[in-house]
């Protein structure tokens, strides 16, 4: 915001507080119209079973490959409503959601999940690879899968959203849950996703709000590697559980999508308020 660094301090401070308070309102009606969606994301998607003697159809050429939406904690597959629409309306045919289960402890079991989900569909349609978009801790799931369970051989392009690739301070009020504990800083799996990842050919595009109040700081969203082919996208002017639901991050999820290696590691995308 170079506009807004001229500005003096007392003047900031009064820009920042009142987009807060914007943004935080927006969450609020974000989380009341959630609850109303929540139910209708408690039963697991359905899908035809596969047919083994049925023939596959080539996908080279196709525009888009599937994308899987991984929701955060103690969510459902309700959160992404807005942005599958979103990718449906742009093109997008397979679009698949997972519930991991609100009793999973670990992150390392929810990426095997993951990954199991993953090769059921491809195997489903015949794509090789999958693009994932993850919010907050589904980001994290997705990542792990990536970076330490080879998910990299089936992931094309992870976005995340709002995802403490850091880990964030946040966690320490409710640490008391153990896959909670994992996203405090300085966590074991934290360290674990900070040591060496040669190799990975998975693109990364981290959206990060630095209105999110759940990111503290709100640079822990940002995926700071220097193994991982990552992009970060500054999105300003809300929180963070309008990131799977705003129209101007669903936008820069399709572009994210379709476009090819990111030109700088940093990128000021948008703002929103």
């Amino acid at each position: 915001m170079p506009v807004l660094s001229l500005l003096p301090l007392c003047l900031r401070r009064a820009w920042l507080s009142a987009a807060l308070i914007r943004a935080t309102a927006l969450d609020l009606a974000v989380l009341a119209g959630h609850l109303l969606l929540y139910p209708s994301g408690l039963v697991p998607e359905r899908h035809p079973a596969m047919d083994p003697a049925a023939p596959q159809l080539p996908t080279a050429g196709r525009a888009h490959p599937p994308v899987v939406l991984l929701h955060g904690f103690v969510d459902n597959r309700s959160v992404f409503v807005l942005l599958r629409r979103s990718l449906a309306r742009h093109g997008w045919r397979h679009l698949e959601s997972l519930n991991y289960s609100p009793l999973t402890v670990d992150i390392r079991v929810a990426a095997g999940l993951l990954g199991r989900h993953v090769e059921e569909i491809c195997a489903r349609t015949g794509h090789r690879e999958v693009d994932i978009v993850g919010h907050s801790l589904g980001g994290l799931i997705a990542r792990y899968y990536v970076q330490c369970l080879g998910g990299d051989l089936r992931v094309r392009t992870l976005v995340t959203l709002g995802t403490p690739h850091s880990g964030t301070r946040s966690a320490r009020l409710v640490h008391a849950h153990p896959i909670v504990r994992q996203m405090c800083p300085g966590s074991e799996l934290i360290e674990e996703l900070r040591a060496p990842a040669p190799g990975i050919r998975t693109r990364f595009v981290s959206f990060w709000s630095d209105l999110d109040t759940l990111m503290i700081p709100v640079g822990t969203a940002r995926i700071d590697h220097p193994d991982l082919l990552a992009q970060n996208v500054r999105v300003t002017g809300i929180g963070h559980l309008a990131m799977p639901v705003h129209p101007a991050v669903a936008a820069g999820v399709r572009q994210a999508l379709v476009s090819g290696e990111p030109e700088s590691a940093d990128q000021d995308a948008f703002s929103v308020a």
